[in-house]
């Protein structure tokens, strides 16, 4: 076996059919040999339970999974790298057939991203030949479970924040890839961040980036000038007005100097930047040098420290966050068949079972508010104050509704938030939406129970 390593591990759209589990592959080579692979599937996506300390979450990142599955495709050199790997010896001719000639030709339903949801409802599903229903999950869990967390995690923020305060994305250099943080940033900003560091991801949005300098810079000019103001002259000779990082030595002594330049309208100043020490006192001193300029914190921020920071005062305009949002513990995203050729299938493992049949998410209001969800079978219609949730946005392998734009989705997020109970909302023991059973859901699975 080869130990070299390629120089480029980044993902291609000619990539997408190889980037799956070995399992998926495996199953469908079996599919093939009992001559089942095309009967008709249907696997939900849905979170088994919510992160800890979490009363809700954000769906996102549909707009990729539907970008992967009409993307996909096998071509004569992955089939050929895949027989040379050996592991396909056994398999029967008919699965180099369906690989060969496979394209994703099923339906997806999907609540639309910003969507408000809860764990054990499906936020897609996927109906289809049982073999590409089988091969696209590891991509669909990839994209959704991941973008779902940060929009999440985003949208907390957002509202511990409030609607005023300017939240901006500073997460790359952490993220757990490059993909990943794309992906990052543009759930982020659907989540209710306003802009991005990530010049590329910036661009790709239709978006500006946003930034201010690094230590480095303060540091590097300051050794070879003379001073930290000189620094600070060199950047806004080049960026007039751009927000300057005033904690690297005597950030009071920082602030204390540009005021007085301020006043004396040698500098056009609109922002500072504070980075470390204690956040609360150096903010309110620095608003008291410079009353008029905007006040910003970065350093291990979360919706946790922003409240903190809130409720002991702190004098702050808004918030670089970067490490804490693009980490932290996973949303728990599952794949699993509720249907198989109009059969309903549940799963029975302790501490995993799922509910049987294709599912439809009706969301409940009273005076305004979301007061609950009740999960019922697809077929079933809404009932009085019920709006169904889940949506068709892929029919026979073809997109039949429009994608929402970046700028919609953010709305959405924030309109489900705003409409969520005060208990929900709140980031320390959270309330969860109540998620009741419909009748005919639950007498089919106590029917299907063995």
């Amino acid at each position: 076996m080869s130990t070299k390593e390629p120089q480029n591990l980044g993902i291609e759209v000619k990539d997408y059919s190889l980037l799956t589990d070995l399992y998926q592959l495996t199953m469908i080579a079996c599919y093939c040999g009992e001559k089942v692979e095309n009967l008709r599937a249907s696997f939900e996506l849905f979170a088994r339970r919510l992160p800890e300390n979490f009363g809700y979450l954000v769906a996102m990142g549909l707009s990729q999974a539907l970008h992967y599955l009409q993307n996909w495709r096998f071509t004569p050199s992955q089939l050929e790298a895949l027989e040379k790997t050996g592991l396909f010896n056994h398999a029967p001719p008919q699965f180099w057939t369906v690989l060969e000639k496979g394209r994703f030709t099923g339906d997806v339903w999907s609540v639309p991203e910003g969507t408000i949801i809860s764990a054990n409802e499906p936020i897609l599903r996927i109906d289809a030949p049982l073999w590409e229903a089988q091969l696209v999950e590891t991509y669909l869990l990839n994209t959704i479970n991941y973008q779902t967390l940060i929009a999440t995690k985003a949208a907390r923020m957002r509202d511990v924040a409030g609607e005023s305060a300017i939240l901006l994305e500073f997460g790359t250099r952490r993220a757990f890839s490059p993909q990943g943080a794309l992906w990052s940033t543009r759930a982020a900003i659907a989540g209710g961040l306003d802009a991005t560091s990530n010049v590329l991801a910036a661009l790709q949005l239709g978006l500006k980036p946003s930034g201010t300098m690094a230590h480095s810079l303060v540091m590097a000019l300051k050794a070879v000038e003379g001073t930290e103001d000189e620094a600070f002259a060199a950047f806004h000779r080049y960026f007039p007005g751009a927000p300057l990082l005033i904690d690297t030595y005597d950030t009071l002594k920082a602030a204390t100097r540009l005021a007085q330049r301020v006043k004396e309208k040698e500098i056009s100043l609109t922002g500072v930047r504070l980075d470390s020490g204690d956040l609360v006192s150096l903010s309110q001193g620095v608003r008291e040098l410079l009353p008029g300029i905007k006040i910003y914190a970065s350093g291990d921020l979360d919706e946790w420290e922003i409240q903190r920071l809130i409720k002991e005062g702190a004098s702050l305009d808004g918030y670089g966050i970067g490490n804490r949002l693009v980490t932290g513990v996973p949303v728990n995203g599952v794949y699993k068949l509720v249907e198989i050729d109009g059969i309903p299938t549940m799963k029975q493992s302790s501490q995993k079972a799922t509910y049987p049949g294709r599912k439809q998410i009706f969301r409940c209001y009273s005076s305004g508010k979301i007061s609950g969800d009740r999960l019922g079978l697809a077929e079933e219609s809404a009932k009085l104050n019920e709006i169904p949730l889940l949506e068709l946005f892929m029919d026979n392998g073809q997109l039949v509704k429009d994608l929402d734009t970046l700028e919609s989705i953010q709305q959405r997020t924030r309109q489900g938030v705003g409409d969520l109970p005060e208990l929900t909302r709140q980031i320390t023991n959270p309330q969860t939406l109540a998620v009741t059973l419909s009748a005919d859901l639950d007498t089919l699975r106590n029917t299907l129970i063995c």
